[in-house]
């Protein structure tokens, strides 16, 4: 138990030490750009970095389990291709008949990869690999190379990403639903307990009784629920579905929840980390463009701090696991 403890106050010391580097570097972006801070500038960051937040759920489950998924950029964008396709053939169609069409479709493509990984034994790298280049290509095919614009989406499909409700930008209420489901599930039901459980050591999760591959399934399926939920979001706010949507986007995801803590060796993580994750990923893309610093640069900041943060997960497991060693030898 006091193992325990100590390993969430390390992780609530990181957190809180997250929470004040994006407070200075809030400070710092003001002072070189006043505009950062204003209203209307952080309504765009939080409605631009919404769907990288709902991604982020899905994917700290897929870590927790000791996987990765790779194919979400590709489901997005089929998914997406899909959904836009027809209502462009059937425009009086509802947005929310849209925004299941794509949901079940993403749903499926993470079921063929939960299975590949569950049943299968495949590593989760390759299955996702693969799945990517299948899914990307079939984009390629149904749309036949060609795009959907804006002229060919109806007002209503527009509006699933670009309305409001009581004031507040669609995007940014579906997130916050999801996230407050999320944390339910993984805090307060058994099958969320079973997810850390899993990740933490398969092998004893295999020993108690744990239904491992069906959780490892079912976490797969609904990465890619939540990746045909983007990808319908997506190409409503752009108004345009193209064969190359959210080409490398599951690297800023992935790039997040790691930010956020979540450890990618599995079993550890919290649903507040990967929210501060993603708002710091946000950050860095809505403010290191208005101090005019070079896309190439950029790249290259955001690389240092997520390399940063990857090596901070690292010595935190490694303190854990010497204060395990040393409470054991007492």
């Amino acid at each position: 138990m006091k193992l325990k403890i100590k390993a969430k106050g390390s992780e609530s010391f990181r957190e809180l030490g997250l929470l004040i580097f994006i407070a200075v570097l809030c400070l710092v972006f003001q002072i070189r750009n006043p505009k950062f801070l204003t209203m209307s500038n952080l309504r765009d960051l939080l409605t631009n970095t919404a769907i990288l937040s709902i991604l982020a759920t899905g994917m700290m489950m897929v870590l927790l389990t000791g996987g990765i998924d790779l194919s979400i950029g590709a489901t997005m964008a089929f998914a997406g291709m899909v959904s836009s396709l027809t209502v462009s053939v059937h425009a009086d169609i509802s947005p929310t008949v849209s925004v299941l069409q794509a949901m079940s479709i993403g749903l499926g493509i993470g079921a063929v990869i939960g299975t590949l990984v569950a049943y299968f034994n495949i590593l989760p790298i390759i299955a996702s690999l693969r799945l990517m280049n299948i899914v990307r290509g079939s984009t390629y095919l149904v749309s036949k190379g060609k795009w959907v614009s804006s002229y060919q989406m109806s007002t209503g499909f527009k509006h699933i990403s670009t309305g409001t409700f009581l004031g507040v930008n669609n995007l940014v209420v579906i997130a916050v639903c999801i996230y407050l489901v999320y944390w339910y599930f993984i805090n307060q039901t058994r099958t969320g307990r079973f997810v850390y459980a899993i990740g933490s050591n398969p092998a004893t999760a295999d020993i108690i009784g744990i239904p491992r591959k069906k959780i490892v399934l079912i976490v797969y399926a609904a990465m890619g629920a939540l990746a045909g939920l983007a990808g319908v979001l997506w190409v409503s706010k752009f108004a345009s579905a193209q064969g190359d949507t959210a080409v490398g986007y599951e690297m800023n995801v992935i790039a997040a929840v790691v930010l956020g803590g979540v450890s990618v060796s599995g079993g550890r993580g919290k649903v507040s980390g990967i929210l501060l994750g993603s708002i710091l990923f946000g950050i860095l893309a809505n403010a290191l463009p208005l101090i005019n610093v070079s896309p190439f640069w950029q790249q290259a900041i955001q690389g240092v701090v997520i390399l940063l943060a990857v090596i901070s997960n690292i010595l935190i497991k490694r303190g854990n696991d010497r204060a395990a060693l040393r409470r054991r030898a007492i």
